[in-house]
């Protein structure tokens, strides 16, 4: 929409309050804010809620891998075979052996159900997410036959465990005796703490060597599983197809989605529900401005009538009041997309601030599943809150526009 100088003119004069006027100004500046608020509110939730399941994805997939191939009762046979069909498959990026066994934990008198998980050597060390995430001591000390493991640090917390302290895994695969089955008790010594910011992970895992973890639960040369990774998690199923044909008869492919369905399902309905409610915010915040520009559209009746009558046509009239509405609605979208980039970058600090004076805690892990507030911003999702903000702030423009432009000037001159 091009306007002339003069139709400028007029278009700014009337966003400035005038005499008599600051009511419909502070209706306007209240239109102003609560667009800032609603774009501000809708990016910084559907940013937080796009951070949650990326960060939750990316570490479930780090310590998961895409699919499982998961063996009967826990033992897969023939794995290295499996293992290779795997890597041959187009897609796949990597496969790797694991165990995995639920167990019983002590330390100090405490008892805590863990998940043991044995890995190789050299894959435990390139898990970026487990080395890169070390809170004391060092992977180094974690090798087989040295009857070192790492523990999540939760876990350590839960049982009183630090660097060099000693705790016991109790398997229910122990020896027989006259009087029954007698559990197997194994004394380890802690080597590492990590964190990867997963409170379940962090709260259950112990991770050690593969041959400890094969003697400790009595397994030879068995694993548990294989971690399947692949270069499109989306087309995870399809991409494994030739795998299912191996498999058959030894075990079970499981991938991302079915071993997490429940909660990423959930996590898109709550993201989709809050767009939907954090939209009623713009919403209103448009009727604002409908009302604001209503007012000002009576308040300028007579000098609508006098700018008719010396030649405006009803083209500029609609012109000059969709300019100053569709104006008030973008101030309101830049100082949106502002404080939103603002809340995001300290969203931490905000959360801590507001722990500190409440005395609550807003970010329990243990219900939140993850350390830290995450976010994660799509430059797509928020091109279309502002340009949906902005369409609403446009429609929003039309009535009032057409009813200035709609002014009879002799009627409203009529008796000046």
């Amino acid at each position: 929409m091009i306007l002339n100088r003069y139709e400028r003119m007029i278009a700014r004069r009337y966003l400035l309050p005038g005499k008599g006027e600051g009511f419909i100004f502070l209706v306007a500046a209240i239109s102003l804010a609560a667009v800032a608020l609603g774009v501000a509110a809708l990016i910084i939730v559907m940013s937080v809620m796009n951070g949650f399941r990326a960060e939750l994805f990316d570490k479930i997939v780090g310590l998961n891998g895409h699919a499982i191939v998961q063996g009967y009762e826990g033992r897969l046979n023939d794995w290295q075979r499996i293992a290779g069909v795997a890597r041959a498959t187009p897609g796949v990026t990597s496969a790797l052996p694991l165990i995995e066994q639920p167990l019983m934990a002590s330390a100090n008198g405490r008892f805590e159900g863990v998940l043991v998980r044995g890995m190789r050597l050299q894959d435990l060390r390139a898990n970026k997410l487990i080395a890169g995430n070390i809170k004391s001591g060092s992977l180094a000390n974690v090798k087989p036959g040295s009857k070192v493991v790492a523990l999540g640090s939760h876990l350590a917390e839960a049982l009183g465990a630090y660097v060099g302290s000693e705790i016991t895994l109790l398997s229910p695969d122990g020896r027989d005796t006259p009087v029954g089955t007698v559990p197997r008790m194994v004394t380890y010594t802690v080597g590492a703490i990590f964190e990867v910011g997963v409170y379940d992970y962090d709260k259950s895992y112990v991770i050690m060597p593969m041959e400890d973890a094969q003697t400790l639960l009595m397994m030879g040369d068995q694993v548990g599983m294989v971690e399947v990774q692949v270069a499109d998690p989306d087309k995870v199923s399809q991409t494994l197809e030739p795998v299912r044909d191996t498999i058959r008869g030894k075990g079970i492919l499981v991938d991302w989605r079915q071993m997490n369905s429940a909660l990423f399902e959930a996590l898109e309905v709550e993201r989709i529900a809050m767009f939907v409610v954090l939209s009623l915010i713009v919403l209103v915040a448009v009727f604002n401005i409908l009302s604001s520009l209503i007012m000002l559209v009576r308040a300028k009746t007579r000098d609508i009538a006098i700018l008719r009558t010396m030649g405006a046509s009803r083209r500029a009239m609609m012109k000059i009041f969709v300019t100053v509405g569709v104006t008030i609605g973008s101030l309101g979208i830049v100082l949106g997309v502002i404080l939103g980039a603002i809340f995001l970058f300290f969203r931490q600090d905000v959360v801590n601030a507001i722990q500190l004076l409440t005395g609550q805690n807003l970010w329990d892990p243990s219900v939140r599943f993850l350390s830290d507030l995450p976010s994660k911003s799509d430059p797509v999702e928020i091109t279309s809150i502002v340009l949906t903000a902005l369409i609403l702030s446009f429609l929003a423009t039309l009535y009032p526009a057409w009813k200035a432009a709609s002014t009879d000037p002799v009627q409203v001159l009529r008796y000046e």
